[in-house]
């Protein structure tokens, strides 16, 4: 099973392999997610996760990667990393 396009999320494609990133700050958007990974391998696509009623960042997201290798180098380097002064 391939990765597949939500259309609900503008251009986000979902993988079986992603990894979830919280602690994210408020302002961060999903392109600033995606950018913050960027330099990582296999990488496909990022999303920040938004309360429904408010339109407010619930402070996570997840990345999606190629493969589960790519996700997990991806892990391995990001954890801790500071993203708009605030460790993922």
């Amino acid at each position: 099973m391939g990765p597949k396009m939500w259309g609900t999320n503008r251009g986000y494609i979902d993988s079986p392999h992603k990894i979830y990133s919280g602690n994210l700050g408020w302002g961060l958007t999903s392109q600033g997610l995606r950018d913050a990974f960027a330099d990582q391998r296999g990488l496909l696509s990022a999303k920040v996760i938004y309360e429904r009623d408010t339109g407010r960042s619930r402070g996570f997201g997840f990345v999606s990667f190629e493969t589960a290798e790519d996700a997990e180098s991806a892990l391995s380097s990001m954890n801790g990393v500071e993203v708009e002064g605030r460790p993922l």
